[in-house]
């Protein structure tokens, strides 16, 4: 496994591999290595003739009072597992590389923004677009893989990728959850004992609505409702963020079920702020 630092480097790299017609699969990282981050790297391994995966603790994506600092970092462990993925290349940038001190081009998607995580962390999706718009064209993949815990980034991401006319495919990967069904995060370390067996249930409650749903329930008033009653009941220490029922495509509000919807939310739970979702089909 190749470890590069220059941006340069690994776009010239980048592109003879496609001059080579090898095909390019990404996977842009904060690091901290769990089971989700493999699994988006193994299915890039066995879907590409190419792995590039970037390991970079992006400082625009984080807001004041924020956890930047204290962001989980283990260099060594992160280049052992992707050793062990088969990963061909891991780029790992300092920040003066990525943004230079004049830096002052941004993109974001505000339609999709607006919501959800960007309610209370207005310029996050600002630097996640940002970040990802410069790391794809510096990786110049076929495709480049997210995962679907973060559902929100997925479709500000894709729609980013569709509007700037960017020549790869998007592709969501299924939510990695532990065996209680908390899932994974590289936050879920700030979490006490107590707090973690609280925190698995977020899913639950999310499974309860799925059940609500099935039986009958389309207001989404009602089944958030139900659902904030059973956090109450069931996570005595979390704070919601946000619990809310939006089209998963265009992340508006949605007062009433009749097609595909996602269920959303996010908790405080001690330092750590969680966010999950499940789909539900009207």
């Amino acid at each position: 496994m190749q470890i590069i630092t220059e941006p340069e480097e690994l776009q010239t790299f980048c592109l003879n591999e496609r001059c080579a017609q090898r095909k390019i699969g990404f996977v842009p990282t904060m690091g901290y290595y769990h089971e989700a981050h493999l699994s988006l790297m193994r299915w890039a391994r066995e879907n590409c003739q190419t792995l590039v995966v970037s390991l970079f603790v992006n400082p625009s994506q984080f807001g004041p009072g924020e956890d930047f600092e204290s962001y989980p970092r283990d260099f060594e462990r992160d280049r052992e597992l992707a050793v062990s993925e088969g990963v061909d290349v891991l780029f790992v940038p300092d920040t003066e590389k990525m943004y230079a001190e004049n830096h002052s081009t941004w993109i974001s998607v505000p339609a999709l923004s607006e919501g959800l995580c960007g309610k209370s962390r207005p310029h996050h999706f600002q630097g996640v677009c940002t970040v990802v718009c410069k790391l794809l064209n510096l990786a110049l993949p076929h495709v480049a893989v997210f995962g679907r815990k973060d559902w929100q980034q997925l479709a500000i991401v894709k729609r980013m990728a569709r509007d700037l006319n960017l020549p790869v495919q998007i592709e969501g990967r299924p939510i990695v959850r532990e065996q209680d069904g908390l899932a994974m995060s590289s936050r879920n370390i700030y979490l006490s004992d107590r707090e973690r067996s609280e925190a698995c249930q977020i899913y639950a409650g999310l499974l309860k609505a799925r059940e609500w749903f099935e039986q009958g329930v389309r207001d989404s008033s009602e089944l958030l409702d139900n659902l904030r009653d059973f956090y109450k009941n069931n996570i005595p220490s979390g704070q919601i963020d946000y619990l809310e029922v939006v089209h998963p495509e265009e992340m508006n509000t949605l007062h009433r079920i009749n097609g595909a919807a996602l269920l959303a939310v996010a908790i405080k739970i001690g330092k750590a702020r969680l966010i999950d979702n499940i789909l539900l089909e009207g």
